[in-house]
């Protein structure tokens, strides 16, 4: 009888015990917080957006998933931005910062982070331009073609080294026994040669020298049809409409807008460009339209919904992206809201919730 008892006592402490478990989860928030949680929002269109007392966006509508999961109670502290958020993080007055988070190394030295709920990357805002005088001319200076003139000299040297050693005994009023005087004669005789002007004054006697000026006739017009064409193209394009800045690599000098405390300042600082600090893309929008920056630079999906509700055929947004990161919400360090959150967040991810969210607001076609 005593045995049977006792067979049923741990029978019933196993079901209670399991039942316990797998309620653990579930009930973690609401256990550990005897208080409103302060959750900070902060961050731009499309991720965050506040109409009169309501919020929505991205962010916004995943959080609204995490508390529906979790039965939290909270109250929303607005921030002008995410660096002034993230600093009542560190200092312990905000439990949940909400909006588009950048996931760094440096930050997360200082605060937590979710699970990344979106893919994001760095992408540049710039005028397109009517080409000035000095734009057009650009491309008769450039480094490229510097070199080419240098090469194209080099190789008349050479030329006129070889007609001046094939004519200089058969030939020496035309080609002097002056090596000076003679290569210069020489070097002359294949200008006329390569430009098919045809003076007379000049011209081979012997047969090797004919074979030279008669091979150069033949590289030369190669040569000149490749150069000229290349210059042509050249101009042509500089007289047209282009970008200001379309890659990182045409910072150098450059006034470029970037949002303050952001991943944005070391990246354009890396290309010897000249930071100018915005709080916002709207600020940096304006400056680029008052010609005050060059360009600006911010997170590709928010240029993107901005330049969707505001068309502007003088602007461009460029095709390179640079800094791919990820958004997730900010935590103080050691947060006891973390763990749970993020099994949550995956949880989302895998049953297609986050994905649903984010072609709502920036369309399929849009969403890397």
């Amino acid at each position: 009888m005593i045995f049977k008892t006792n067979f049923f006592f741990l029978i019933f402490l196993f079901f209670t015990s399991l039942n316990f478990y797998s309620q653990k989860n579930d009930t973690l928030i609401s256990t550990t917080v005897q208080r409103e949680l302060k959750v900070g929002f902060a961050g731009s269109e499309p991720f965050v957006i506040k109409h009169g007392e309501s919020w929505n966006g991205i962010s916004v509508e995943i959080w609204d998933l995490l508390v529906k999961e979790n039965n939290i109670d909270y109250t929303i502290i607005p921030y002008v931005n995410v660096s002034q958020a993230i600093n009542d993080l560190q200092k312990g007055t905000l439990d949940i910062l909400v909006g588009p988070v950048s996931i760094t190394s440096e930050r997360a030295e200082l605060i937590n982070f979710s699970q990344p709920y979106f893919q994001s990357s760095l992408s540049i805002l710039s005028r397109v331009d009517a080409p000035t005088i000095f734009d057009r001319v650009a491309p008769l200076f450039t480094i490229e073609l510097l070199y080419a003139l240098f090469i194209f000299l080099f190789i008349l040297g050479c030329v006129g080294t070889l007609l001046w050693l094939a004519e200089r005994e058969a030939s020496p009023e035309q080609f002097p026994h002056e090596p000076v005087r003679g290569i210069a004669n020489g070097m002359w005789c294949a200008i006329v040669t390569m430009s098919t002007t045809g003076y007379g004054d000049i011209a081979p006697v012997t047969l090797m020298g004919r074979i030279v000026a008669g091979s150069w006739m033949i590289v030369s017009i190669l040569f000149a049809t490749t150069m000229v064409a290349g210059i042509a193209s050249s101009l042509t394009l500089s007289g047209m409409g282009e970008t200001v800045v379309s890659s990182a690599d045409q910072f150098q000098n450059k006034r470029i807008a970037v949002l303050k405390d952001s991943p944005s300042v070391p990246f354009v600082s890396d290309y010897n460009g000249k930071v100018v600090l915005i709080e916002k893309l709207e600020e940096g929008y304006k400056l680029l339209k008052d010609n005050e920056v060059e360009a600006v630079v911010f997170d590709r999906p928010q240029i993107k919904y901005f330049l969707e509700k505001n068309p502007d055929e003088y602007v461009r947004i460029s095709e390179s992206e640079y800094l791919r990161q990820g958004y997730g919400f900010a935590f103080p360090l050691n947060s006891k809201f973390t763990s749970k959150l993020n099994i949550d967040l995956l949880k989302f991810k895998e049953e297609g919730l986050l994905r649903d969210i984010v072609n709502d607001w920036l369309g399929v076609d849009k969403v890397k």
